[in-house]
């Protein structure tokens, strides 16, 4: 199961890299009230880690176990 693990883990990387060295034309991004001008592949790592980060919180979120409630039995 480890080889699996590690075999998807370089397959994964070997992806981003040929997505990475095949964008590097630079692209204009407006972010607000801001122009950015940088290259294509580093706008994807950027976007890919937000939406890293986002579901990293939302799952976190989603896990958390709610307070437990007080009854009317509790306050007696």
């Amino acid at each position: 199961m480890k080889k699996v693990k590690t075999v998807i883990i370089i397959v994964l990387i070997l992806l981003i890299l040929i997505v990475v060295l095949q964008n590097t034309q630079a692209v204009e991004t407006k972010l607000l009230f801001l122009t950015i001008t940088m290259p294509k592949a580093l706008l994807i790592i950027f976007t890919l880690l937000v939406g890293f980060a986002i579901g990293v919180i939302v799952a976190s979120l989603l896990r958390a176990k709610p307070l437990p409630q007080k009854t009317s039995a509790d306050k007696k």
